[in-house]
């Protein structure tokens, strides 16, 4: 499973798999409970290869956000994305320490920190990008 497959569909919580295309949008399972949903078209649907963060410099990949809080967690699960926003930004400025403060509110640290929790559990060691794959 690669993270082009792995998708964030707005309103719903936790990640789901891209299974199948499906007549009116798509067929995906959710990581949490493996329960299988059609995600319609209009529908606001993400692949996680697709999302970045804002840093001092220019936008990093989510995919390179991921890999450096694998290697600083040592591959588990990092801090819970229920600890205080405070927390949650001193977590975050450990790993990247280049993330735009301005810009990056404690909101979406706390998504990429579950995200992160949720791959971890579902078994993801590696966060390539689909042209890195191809190398």
């Amino acid at each position: 499973m690669e993270l082009k497959d792995i998708l964030a569909i707005s309103g719903q919580a936790g990640l789901f798999k891209y299974i199948a295309q499906s007549r009116n949008g798509v067929i995906v399972e959710s990581l949490l409970d493996g329960k299988r949903m059609n995600a319609s078209a209009s529908s606001r649907v993400s692949a996680l290869s697709e999302i970045s963060m804002f840093t001092e410099n220019e936008d990093i990949p989510l995919a390179e956000v991921f890999t450096k809080m694998y290697a600083h967690t040592g591959g588990k699960p990092a801090i819970s994305a229920k600890e205080s926003p405070a927390r949650l930004q001193a977590f975050f400025g450990e790993v990247l320490p280049e993330y735009d403060r301005e810009r990056v509110h404690a909101s979406d640290i706390k998504k990429a920190v579950a995200w992160f929790n949720m791959l971890i559990e579902a078994g993801f060691t590696e966060f390539k990008l689909p042209d890195e794959t191809a190398e």
